[in-house]
């Protein structure tokens, strides 16, 4: 069935079909390699693929089709554990992976009759839900594509999205091969981790045709700015959430021809869009030729849905979509926004917050935004800036002078970028919600809290590993012998005896914007000078060789701890030493003064043995008190993680250090 569709996209077989960095094959030589493909699939039943962007990708997934081999895309994007349950779920029974296929343990499953793909989306919630597609539903979305786009612009299609996204699978590669156009498929690795290089990408290729999400298209339309134009492109259809016009209208002004449409996985990817002949700005589009819609109560709903069910769910009868929308007497459909979503403020108001970000995303200052409030007064933001001199403040302002007062917002904060590989986007794009508001919105609020109170916090399970170390639990209680103790200090000695040039290379490496932090630096050094020989001077008081300890080689659980320290100031983050800081002084505040008098009243030892302990016990308490005023005025959030690693990697190193001291859990005195 596929190939009839195929054959029928170009007269001219010589035509290139698809194309990327490795190989090329034309419409003439499509089905030899597909049939090559489809003689690896003989008795495999349901299977994995999890492939770069590629013609390899097409190739196995076209000969899957053919073949009646169920294939499941693996996003990129997915998780080991989402990647596991939808080959699990789905029964799959082997795995196509660069090195070819391979065989699966899992158990088939009963899938809907009439499955060749199983499109996995992860929605709203952290595992993926599995939709069951036929083959003829999504050559009928293919079809519909072409039928509205016309074959004109059967140029060069350039794959941006990961083929394993429904959209780009079937709008993109079926529907172009369909209309006899050349599938370009670079590896998603060769636009960059953040799309920088696309501009150059879609230029070499000469693409005339994309698939685009929001948050790509103002990436794009950044590197137009700063570029050039792209003047081969025809058409770029944008999808996955909604777009203000204004944004659109602001792309098509730097010659990038966008065009907003809309769809559903349960739908085989598209149910309207907007083309170059028929086009109505604010709406996505008009009902692809096959598909039937009604809006009911508000909510847009399908008629005649594509999807055959769920993994373990069969579905028949109409598909509500969750999305609430219109369609105008000339057949445009408009999307206000999700059912679900809908906010209501604490004075009664309803509020689609799509409506209000695609507002804030209609500048290209802000990347992304994610608007909440439900229950609340008034409605606050979380805002992706596009780069670090935006004034998000002016353009907040600017947004609400056009909202009515009861969607106005009242403040915001910024946040990191929202993505997939972080679980707050779908692979399309979509904002999971759910997942935003139980962890962004929680680091908003962990935020507040003063940032020596959240160090405290966060590394209070590697504290509690390096407490639990016997040597350190037998010290505090006395129960160590004389060797055990002056082990203890000669590995002190030589992690010690680098603090001072800790603080002066993280002094050195300090940015300019960071040299406020050299008068604490400086003052760190005054206080820290020669504790070390205060060590070896403990040392002799309790019977060793200080000269021996001096140069004795240090375990390596030492030299890891020392050597940890300068990498990360000299390669990560000099500010992350105040970790390190954190780690020495809390521990010495809660061990140094207790295991003293343990060890010294069990040992018999005299006082002039614990000069270090003794002096640490009582200086921690001031240091720490300092660090904490310090470590508050620190607000760069990269700094403030950098602390955080370094502490809790610290405690860890440390306790590496004191298990590997000899021990036995007795007492030699030294009478």
């Amino acid at each position: 069935m596929i190939e009839n569709h195929i054959r029928l996209g170009s007269d001219d077989y010589n035509r290139i079909a698809l194309r990327d960095d490795k190989r090329v094959v034309s419409y003439a030589d499509v089905w030899d390699k597909v049939q090559e493909k489809s003689s690896a699939l003989t008795g495999y039943k349901c299977v994995g693929l999890a492939l770069d962007n590629s013609v390899d990708w097409v190739l196995w997934d076209l000969a899957c089709l053919v073949q009646g081999v169920v294939v499941v895309p693996i996003p990129p994007f997915f998780t080991k554990a989402q990647t596991q349950h939808a080959l699990q779920s789905s029964g799959c029974d082997g795995l196509i992976k660069d090195d070819g296929i391979s065989p699966l343990p899992f158990i088939p499953v009963d899938l809907p009759l009439g499955t060749a793909k199983i499109t996995f989306t992860s929605g709203t919630t952290g595992t993926p839900k599995g939709v069951c597609l036929s083959s003829q539903s999504m050559l009928s979305v293919a079809q519909g594509v072409v039928d509205m786009l016309g074959v004109d612009f059967a140029g060069v299609h350039c794959s941006v999205l990961p083929l394993a996204v429904l959209l780009e699978n079937v709008a993109g590669v079926y529907a172009a091969l369909i209309a006899g156009a050349t599938v370009v498929l670079p590896s998603l690795r060769s636009f960059g981790s953040q799309y920088e290089n696309l501009h150059s990408v879609l230029s070499t290729e000469k693409a005339t045709s994309a698939i685009l999400v929001p948050e790509i298209l103002r990436l794009l339309m950044g590197q137009v700015v700063a570029r050039a134009p792209l003047l081969d492109l025809d058409f770029i259809a944008v999808g996955g959430a909604r777009v203000d016009k204004v944004l659109l209208s602001t792309a098509r002004s730097m010659g990038l021809p966008v065009y907003e449409g809309y769809g559903l996985s349960e739908c085989g990817s598209v149910v309207a869009m907007n083309v170059p002949q028929r086009d109505r700005s604010g709406t996505v589009g008009t009902i692809l030729p096959h598909v039937k819609t009604d809006i009911i109560d508000g909510e847009i709903v399908i008629l005649n849905p594509a999807f055959l069910g769920y993994v373990g769910a069969p579905h028949a009868g109409i598909f509500k979509t969750g999305d609430l929308g219109t369609l105008d007497d000339d057949g445009f459909l408009s999307v206000t926004g999700r059912r679900k979503n809908v906010l209501i403020t604490s004075f009664g108001r309803n509020v689609a917050p799509e409506w209000v970000e695609s507002k804030l995303l209609s500048f290209p200052d802000i990347a992304q935004a994610f608007v909440y409030g439900d229950g609340q007064a008034h409605l606050s933001a979380l805002i992706v800036p596009s780069r670090p001199d935006v004034e998000i403040a002016a353009v907040v302002d600017r947004v609400n002078k056009d909202l009515p007062d009861y969607a106005r917002i009242s403040d915001f904060s910024m946040t990191a970028p929202f993505t997939p590989a972080d679980g707050t986007l779908t692979g399309n794009g979509r904002m999971r919600r759910d997942r935003i508001m139980a962890t962004r919105l929680n680091l908003q609020k962990e935020s507040k809290m003063k940032f020596y109170d959240r160090l405290v916090k966060e590394t209070e399970s590697a504290r509690q590993e390096l407490y639990a170390v016997p040597q350190l639990m037998d010290g505090i209680k006395g129960k160590i012998s004389r060797e055990t103790y002056i082990a203890y200090l000669t590995e002190a000695y030589h992690h010690v005896r680098h603090t001072v040039r800790f603080m002066m290379a993280m002094g050195v490496r300090l940015p300019e914007s960071k040299k406020w932090l050299h008068d604490a630096i400086s003052e760190y050094i005054e206080e820290e000078k020669g504790h070390e020989e205060w060590i070896l001077n403990d040392v002799a008081a309790a019977g060793g060789d200080k000269e021996e300890a001096r140069n004795a080689t240090p375990n390596l659980e030492t030299q890891v701890l020392v050597a940890y320290n300068y990498d990360y100031i000299a390669r990560q983050n000099p500010v992350g030493f105040l970790g390190m800081v954190f780690m020495l002084e809390s521990t010495s505040i809660q061990i140094a003064n207790k295991g003293a008098d343990a060890v010294k009243g069990n040992l018999g030892l005299p006082q002039t043995a614990f000069t270090y302990l003794y002096s640490h016990g009582a200086l921690d308490i001031e240091h720490l008190k300092f660090f904490e005023d310090l470590v508050n005025k620190i607000d760069d959030p990269e700094d403030q993680a950098a602390i955080i690693e370094v502490a809790n990697n610290t405690f860890r190193l440390f306790a590496n250090v004191l298990r590997s001291i000899p021990h036995e859990q007795e007492v030699r005195n030294v009478a």
